[in-house]
């Protein structure tokens, strides 16, 4: 898999005007250091944080160029910066960045990591400075081993330049960074259990509210933000409001770039910083360049595998969140995988369902049971022992499932692949019922109570 933007050379040429994320990147893949990150304009923004704008002004230009959250949720970051308490005396905050990048076909955030470790410690020591927050950790998915090096090194070279500890720039603020590992938990990725991880606790979700920005951390308020949506900020700091909204492309309703990609049976399986509002056709046909020979496409996810479905005719959807939402799914992390046609439905969301049962931390009901439940129906289905009504049953389990009805939202994205794929791919579902001659075998010998 390509860890890196490039793409087709008649089609990207990378630059600090329309690729703010990845203009850095080294032709050869190798990370980008401090002496040449800041060769190349790296920490003027942090700069220019520190001695021109006041705190708030800098929480209000966050939020004017509409940078919202890229874990998969959108939520406006200037607005969840806004919820930190406004108190002074509360002297002990935290920003944690959410590294524990486990969503299953995603792997834009460790480009990002393994090759310019220093544009996310810019970008948590702008927003730092920001939230007025005086510790930072960047919880990092355990397998990532690399991106766990690399920004070790980063975070020592910038403390060795002053970027990081006591006065930082001669301001007098002080911000401490720290990168914490995780055991591996699929639901680290939610921001709550993410905390109870840190704090050396089981990693299930906290109940909301109160909100990590009024109890967070150790009981202090904290901001939790994802790595390429803190990797937006010193390109908002340094070039302003509005030419961060004019990158993206018309009609979208999201600003700035994204990192999106395609995998499965592309030609060219990949990772590109491309404008909101890029049809999925292009990213798809353009950019991926459409199925390897001898293979079409039959379905599409749009950003991992806790996003439902879509069809061949769907790719003209532009991607952002309203785009992808009018086809009747979310976009989550933007980076699509490609079901090609030797794929059987019922084998594919069994896996899934497999690996989302297995990722639950069984606090509710619905997600603890449901989930196994769906995979012991589908694995019926898979080996044409499914029995009359479990298609139904499949079905009563999304809703039951759905948002608003689990403690978090991971079960709610585990199912919303499952009723897509029955909606598009009954068929294929149904040829795992068994005849109904066959679904009850007779008895032997008829059983006689007491005897």
């Amino acid at each position: 898999m390509t860890l890196t933007s490039f793409g087709p050379a008649n089609l990207i040429k990378r630059s600090a005007e329309t690729h703010p994320l990845t203009w850095r990147l080294r032709d050869d893949g190798e990370a980008v250091w401090l002496d040449e990150y800041q060769a190349k304009n790296g920490y003027a923004a942090a700069r220019k944080a520190f001695a021109d704008m006041a705190q708030d002004d800098i929480v209000q230009t966050v939020k004017d160029a509409g940078l919202k959250g890229r874990g998969g949720a959108g939520f406006p970051t200037g607005v969840k910066w806004g919820l930190m308490p406004k108190d002074e005396s509360i002297n002990i905050r935290y920003l944690l960045c959410n590294a524990d990048e486990m969503e299953p076909n995603t792997w834009k955030d460790r480009m990002l990591m393994e090759q310019l470790p220093h544009l996310l410690i810019e970008g948590m020591l702008i927003s730092a400075r920001a939230l007025k927050t005086y510790r930072g950790y960047i919880f990092l998915r355990g397998e990532y081993t690399t991106a766990a090096k690399h920004l070790n090194r980063a975070v020592a070279e910038a403390k060795a330049a002053g970027l990081l500890g006591k006065n930082i720039l001669g301001s007098g603020f002080d911000f401490e960074l720290f990168v914490h590992t995780g055991a591996g938990r699929y639901i680290c990725g939610e921001e709550t259990a993410l905390i109870n991880s840190l704090e050396g606790r089981r990693a299930n979700p906290r109940s909301k509210p109160p909100f990590p920005a009024a109890v967070g951390v150790w009981g202090k308020p904290t901001c939790v933000n994802n790595v390429e949506t803190l990797c937006n900020v010193p390109a908002i700091i340094a070039d302003g409001v509005d030419w961060y909204k004019s990158l993206a492309r018309e009609g979208s309703e999201d600003m700035g770039t994204k990192l999106m990609g395609f995998s499965g049976k592309v030609k060219n399986p990949g990772l590109w910083e491309l404008p909101f509002g890029v049809t999925a056709r292009e990213l798809f046909e353009d950019y991926a360049g459409g199925m390897r020979d001898g293979y079409t496409l039959k379905a599409w996810q749009p950003g991992g595998a806790g996003t439902g479905f879509l069809l061949p005719e769907h790719l003209d959807a532009q991607m952002y969140a309203g785009g992808i939402g009018k086809v009747g799914t979310r976009m989550g992390t933007g980076l699509a995988m490609a079901v090609d046609n030797t794929v059987n439905m019922v084998s594919l969301l069994r896996n899934m369902e497999q690996f989302f049962a297995r990722e639950s931390c069984g606090f509710c009901t619905p997600c603890r049971d449901g989930l196994p439940w769906s995979v012991k129906l589908l694995m019926a289905i898979e080996n044409g022992e499914g029995q009359p009504g479990d298609i139904e049953t499949l079905l009563g389990l999304v809703g039951f499932l759905g948002p608003g009805k689990t403690f978090c939202a991971h079960a709610p994205g585990a199912v919303e692949p499952l009723g897509s794929a029955i909606k598009y791919f009954r068929s294929e579902f149904e040829a795992g019922i068994a005849p109904k001659s066959a679904a009850v075998p007779p008895l032997a010998k008829p059983i006689v109570v007491g005897a």
